[in-house]
């Protein structure tokens, strides 16, 4: 007897980067951030009372909804947090997308959680094909027959961005849509939607405390947009579940924005290491796009990505492979501090040798 949905037993769920435990790896797969929480989530944890933990969160996260307004210079209406952005960007389907309606629209190569999302809530996806540079085809996406529409940017696994005034036109051109920019990996360039929510009511920015806060351990993301979206985001969460965000996260969450020095310099860090490394990859046979995320993605001239991959691994260097159209031949390289990339380009001069 199987006990199973229909849904269950047909959807292919997202796979997350590998976790392995066997030994210690170079961890350039899951684009976390080489180095440490700022040092006040350091002193937060260390002074936190647990006997607090026997008490409920606030359900609705007011001392980091105020302090993510503050940032965003919005009012606390207008922010909505979850456990991660995964959760926050989940949560955007069944709120703004109807099972009947015109679908949800996406590129076919982006992060292939929203194709998901779309299967386990039985919406429809609308998948509109990058250039064969990788570009998002703006034209097509100001023309899409859809519901809706979600936008990675910087774009995931490529590392690619639509500029500001393209992203305009394609919001202007579909008023009645709603537009969500998924910003995970924005804190990395100058490409942030986030000053325009109050300009465009049908503009959600969704952005995550796990890439440039170095917090992907402590599950923390949010969205920012109209009051009316917000609401409706409430909604959806408080009939799952209206204690998403734990008390420990929150206030790590409320440090780490605090902090905006440190945060300036780790990020600082990480793109001076991103841009000299793909440098240095070109330099070994390695087309590599420009990035503009915590990440490079890369494919060879003659050696096979998945050849690379895995002799990689045996080396104790994991980065990513995705073997899916159009991106089997590419590597996606979390940029990880100078001595993990030196690492890394230590054995790919090896690997290409042999």
């Amino acid at each position: 007897m199987n006990y199973l949905s229909k849904i269950c037993r047909t959807t292919q769920p997202y796979v997350a980067g590998e976790q392995p435990q066997d030994k210690k790896y170079v961890k350039l797969n899951t684009n976390e951030n080489p180095y440490p929480p700022c040092k006040g989530v350091d002193e937060f944890v260390k002074s936190f009372d647990v006997d607090k933990l026997k008490l409920y969160p606030d359900p609705q996260n007011t001392a980091l909804a105020k302090a993510i307004a503050k940032k965003h210079g919005l009012e606390v209406e207008n922010v909505f947090i979850g456990n991660g952005s995964d959760e926050v960007l989940a949560m955007c389907f069944p709120t703004f997308f109807d099972k009947d309606g015109d679908g949800v629209a996406y590129a076919d190569v982006t992060y292939s959680f929203y194709k998901v999302w779309a299967k386990v809530n039985e919406i429809p996806s609308v998948v509109i094909p990058l250039s064969d540079d990788f570009k998002l085809d703006v034209s097509s996406f100001k023309q899409a027959k859809c519901q809706g529409m979600i936008i990675c940017n910087p774009n995931a696994p490529t590392g690619l961005i639509v500029n500001r005034l393209d992203l305009m036109a394609i919001i202007e051109a579909n008023p009645e849509k709603i537009i969500i920019i998924d910003e995970a990996y924005a804190d990395f360039c100058n490409c942030s939607m986030a000053n325009y929510v109050r300009k465009y009511p049908n503009l959600l920015i969704v952005r995550s405390f796990s890439k440039s806060y170095s917090l992907a351990g402590a599950r923390c993301g949010y969205a920012i947009g109209d009051a009316a979206l917000i609401n409706g985001l409430k909604t959806i969460k408080d009939s799952y579940n209206s204690y998403t965000v734990n008390a420990l996260t929150e206030g790590i969450a409320v440090r780490a924005l605090k902090d905006t020095k440190y945060f300036s310099s780790c990020v600082d860090k990480i793109v001076a290491t991103r841009d000299s490394v793909a440098d240095e990859l070109r330099g070994l046979g390695f087309e590599v796009l420009q990035s503009n995320a915590n990440f490079l993605f890369a494919k060879h001239s003659e050696r096979p990505a998945s050849e690379i991959y895995y002799q990689l691994k045996k080396k104790g260097v994991l980065v990513r492979h995705f073997n899916s159209a159009r991106v089997d031949n590419y590597l996606r390289i979390t940029v990880g501090s100078s001595e993990e990339m030196a690492s890394l380009v230590s054995a790919l001069e090896k690997i290409l040798k042999s």
